[in-house]
């Protein structure tokens, strides 16, 4: 494994040294450690349990939905129990995104392109970038703690905050997360060393999936929440 550093400060060199020697446990057993802690511990505390709860109430009105009494107790009932969901979630979910990202990567870049990387070294590269999600995680907990939120703190739509909620603007860029750019530049980066090609091409196909994934979301919430 390189020094996760090196992947947010030098992320070139990092992937260069990582593609001749691919190692993937570690980063990912790292990024394992820091988001389920980070997960569990907020999520421990009253603030977590109450901002689980609005965030639910908030994510379901959104949606158009109205939230009755029993329902609303019993998120409270189950917001204690909400820190091993979270930890297991992650447990399950990052390690099988990781592979699935890898086997789409390998299908475009060597089955479609040509490229000759092995899955070893995709997984690295892929497993690697998630130092930058690891830093997320550092930086995003204690905010939510300060505020009592849990509304995502890096998202766009921090620079416009004079929007309407409810506008498909706001639901878009709400949508949109600073750190996610950053680690697909930095995926981008570890791909197009691995494959030697051009970054540029590569991040902004990414980052054009992310943002159509991003506006078929917001314009679900919005059209849903108008016709409530």
């Amino acid at each position: 494994m390189v020094n996760p550093a090196g992947i947010i400060l030098s992320p070139r060199a990092a992937y260069a040294a990582l593609a001749g020697r691919p190692r993937a446990l570690g980063a990912l057993a790292i990024f394992l450690a820091i988001a389920m802690s980070g997960s569990f511990i907020f999520m421990s505390t009253r603030v977590g349990q109450e901002a689980v709860i609005d965030q639910q109430v908030r994510t379901l009105e959104s949606f158009g939905r109205q939230i009755p009494d029993a329902a609303y107790e019993r998120m409270e009932a189950m917001a204690p129990y909400v820190r091993y969901f979270s930890a297991a979630s992650i447990l399950v979910t990052f390690p099988v995104a990781t592979i699935v990202s890898a086997g789409i990567l390998i299908a475009v870049f060597n089955g479609a392109l040509g490229g000759t990387a092995t899955f070893k070294q995709v997984y690295a590269v892929v497993t690697h970038s998630l130092m930058v999600l690891a830093l997320q995680q550092l930086f995003v907990y204690p905010l939510d703690y300060a505020k009592q939120s849990l509304s995502n703190p890096t998202n766009l739509g921090i620079f416009l905050p004079f929007l309407d909620e409810a506008s498909f603007p706001a639901r878009l860029l709400g949508s949109i997360d600073l750190f996610v750019i950053w680690w697909i530049v930095n995926l981008a980066i570890g791909v197009g060393v691995l494959y030697t090609r051009r970054t540029a091409p590569i991040a902004t196909t990414m980052l054009g999936f992310y943002v159509a994934i991003a506006a078929v979301v917001a314009a679900a919430r919005t059209v849903l929440s108008s016709g409530a």
